[in-house]
């Protein structure tokens, strides 16, 4: 609190009413997040500095994200977080650009620890069955030899959470652990040293080396999501060929390029930026965007995203989004951020981390006090106090959520759909009824035609008056005809008129792609042949496993209905299809009104819509879903965001979700069951110190298996 107001006197003191609603993200990495109680530290505190907005912490890959005025740099952000007791590095705004170091260190840290454990366990085999005098004596030597420097290189990790924690007067779970191992280690470098009959250099290095193991496991477990993101961001071109001006080609990084930029994209070549094609035709392997590996044909006019690979023919690109504005780069950051901080089940190991340290310590007092004064002796007490600071170590208890969150988190992610907060699986697993929009949720939001009235001559020249054209029915019939294998007329003289359609001449004679002459209820254009007249039928059609995601929705008992904007009678037709009870012709505040009287009626809508209308409703229910093609503000305002064609990630996602709360909670019961049950062992003296760090390692290590098997939930 006191580091919180004392960076704000550097702090702007005042901040203009229209300046403070012109807020920036700035994201760190904090590698000394260990528990929940630096989750509740962080976020409670930096918003109290002047000029921070909100703090939201993702403790699955050890970051915070600040939202604050412009005027705060990064050095301050970077002071208001270690004036907190944490140090913090910058996030890239690419997220492969996170050092792993911390990674590599913990791997380093169990190698030592594990070979120094096997090493001093054969030395301890040996006091173990017998050896006395010289020899016991010789073998507690070399183990301190090697146990020293082993727990000093080993117990980085720990002993230095620790120490930055108590330098800015707070705890958290390292420090009861390096206090326990430092002690076992002097207790038995001292016993050694005056030839006692017992040292301890074994437990403090098997301590050291399980809880290495678990966390190296853990930090691998985390890794798996971002591998995730490795593999989709490695699909994006590193580089392109850009057309100068001058008509020179020059090769330049992807960070290089800028919008308006003219890409000359070989074939095989993946895309480096998002654009929109200006010449040439070609094969598009969507794949990593859609999930699908139907090819998707381009042409003049036609969008492609960076990471789509060109398969056929050069084409020549417009840049429009680059970097990190691409559409790749925008699912990496909500794979990325697919945290747990406000996660209710996260909010109970808050509270419980809170009282942890101070109760761990009281206790480890009270036991070495009470044995004292029971006669044991300062040695036997002091063994006792240092068992119970390991045995009562919350590494289960912190790893029960994340854990959990994590692997579900990327089970989804093989299935398509991404889960944008960790709160979202606790509402998923807590929705008992479904309502979905049609066009775009349903359907695939992007018209078809019917090209069965196209002759050869027709189908060329609507293809080449297609192409110049902006409209989304223009672009879905060029990539239709394209996909055919058409080759375009040669038109001249082309107009585009906002509202009628495109005009060309085709030699000698009117052609144009118009509004149809005669009013119709369905989407459609004319082509015009002089005067010839062809109506081109467009339909939006249906995603394939809709009847399969319905059946498996009602088997877990939600209830599905329709609630679209659409005509009533397309809605009706969609409903008796598939047997499922809606409504069309509503507006957002009918479908608002919908979603608010379920709600008050005790149910936990699921929403699942992708219109600029959904959004209100999407940001209403208890737990929202948005198809990866929908517009900014349903992504926004949704929970998760499936990709590709398929409907069944919907279903996915609550399945998942409801496993997952059962694992957290399975979590919680055995780290609360283990703490409940070791404990008082530890302080009636029943647990000596090597015991305790096997028991305690252990329990992580359940805890971690236990979630793991949520990867199999999908």
């Amino acid at each position: 609190m006191a580091a919180g107001r004392a960076l704000a006197v550097n702090a702007p003191q005042t901040i203009p009413a229209d300046e403070a609603r012109e807020l920036v993200d700035t994201r760190f990495t904090v590698p000394g997040m260990r528990c929940a109680g630096c989750i509740a530290k962080l976020e409670r505190e930096l918003p109290k500095v002047q000029g921070i907005e909100d703090a939201r912490v993702n403790f699955s890959a050890k970051r915070v994200a600040l939202r604050h005025v412009p005027e705060l740099d990064e050095a301050r952000l970077i002071e208001a977080i270690e004036a907190l007791g944490f140090e913090a590095q910058r996030v890239a705004d690419n997220p492969l650009g996170q050092d792993d170091a911390d990674r590599r260190l913990l791997l380093r840290a169990v190698a030592v620890a594990g070979f120094g454990m096997m090493n001093i366990m054969l030395l301890s085999v040996s006091v173990w069955s017998g050896a006395g005098g010289v020899t016991k004596q010789l073998f507690h030597w070399l183990s301190a030899i090697i146990a020293i420097p082993v727990i000093a290189y080993a117990g980085r990790p720990f002993f230095a959470s620790a120490w930055m924690a108590l330098s800015h007067r707070r705890t958290n779970m390292d420090v009861p652990i390096s206090i326990g191992v430092l002690l076992a280690t002097a207790l038995s470098f001292y016993e050694t040293l005056t030839g006692g009959a017992h040292a301890y250099f074994d437990s403090a290095v098997m301590l050291l080396f399980f809880l290495l193991t678990g966390r190296a496991l853990d930090a691998m477990m985390r890794g798996k999501t971002r591998a995730g993101i490795g593999a989709l961001l490695g699909r994006m071109g590193r580089s392109a060929s850009v057309l100068g001006a001058d008509g020179t080609i020059e090769r330049m990084a992807a960070e290089q390029l800028t919008p308006g930029m003219v890409m000359l994209v070989a074939a095989g070549e993946s895309l480096a930026a998002d654009g929109e094609v200006i010449e040439g035709a070609s094969a598009i392997d969507n794949s990593m965007l859609t999930g699908e590996s139907r090819l998707e044909s381009a042409g003049p006019g036609s969008e492609v995203h960076a990471g789509s690979i060109n398969v056929m023919a050069p084409i020549r690109v417009r840049a429009k989004a680059v970097a990190s504005d691409t559409k790749l780069a925008e699912i990496a950051r909500l794979m990325d951020e697919a945290g747990q901080s406000r996660s209710r089940y996260v909010r109970i190991a808050d509270r419980a981390s809170r009282i942890y340290a101070p109760a761990v310590h009281t206790l480890a007092l009270l036991a070495f006090v009470g044995w004292m004064l029971a006669g044991a002796g300062w040695h036997q007490a002091l063994l006792i106090s240092i068992a119970v600071l390991i045995i009562t170590c919350p590494c289960a208890l912190g790893l029960a959520v994340p854990a959990a969150q994590v692997v579900a988190s990327n089970a989804l992610l093989r299935q398509g759909l991404l889960v944008k907060d960790g709160t979202a699986l606790e509402r998923l697993a807590e929705v008992d009824c479904v309502r979905f929009d049609k066009t775009g949720t349903l359907t695939l939001g992007r018209p078809r035609p019917d090209l069965r009235g196209l002759d050869e001559e027709a189908g060329a020249i609507a293809l080449a008056l297609a192409q110049n054209s902006r409209h989304p029915l223009s672009k879905g019939l060029a990539q239709a005809l394209l996909a055919n294998g058409v080759v375009p007329a040669s038109v001249t003289d082309v107009v585009e008129r906002a509202g009628e359609g495109i005009f060309a001449r085709f030699g000698g004679t009117d052609v144009a792609l118009a509004r149809p002459s005669e009013a119709s209820d369905h989407p459609m254009s004319e082509l015009r042949i002089g005067d010839r007249r062809i109506a081109i039928h467009f339909a939006d059609p249906l995603r394939e496993d809709i009847a399969e995601t319905l059946h498996q929705l009602a088997l877990m008992g939600l209830h599905a209905e329709l609630l679209s904007g659409d005509r009533k009678d397309a809605v009706e037709a969609v409903a008796r299809q598939f047997k499922l009870p809606g409504a069309g012709g509503l507006s957002p505040a009918d479908k608002l009104d919908l979603l608010n009287k379920l709600k008050a009626d005790g149910h936990y809508p699921l929403m699942v819509g992708d219109g600029l209308n959904d959004g209100p409703a999407l940001a209403a229910a208890h737990a929202a879903i948005a198809p990866g093609s929908a517009s900014d503000a349903s992504q926004q305002a949704a929970d998760a965001v499936f990709i590709g064609e398929r409907l069944i990630p919907v279903a996915k996602a609550v399945q998942v979700a409801r496993a997952t709360m059962r694992i957290v909670k399975q979590n919680f019961a055995f780290a609360i069951g283990y703490n409940v049950l070791a404990v008082p062992l530890a302080l009636a003296g029943l647990v000596t110190p090597l015991i305790a760090a096997i028991a305690m390692s252990l329990s992580s290590l359940i805890v971690v298996g236990n979630s793991l098997r949520l990867a199999r939930a999908a």
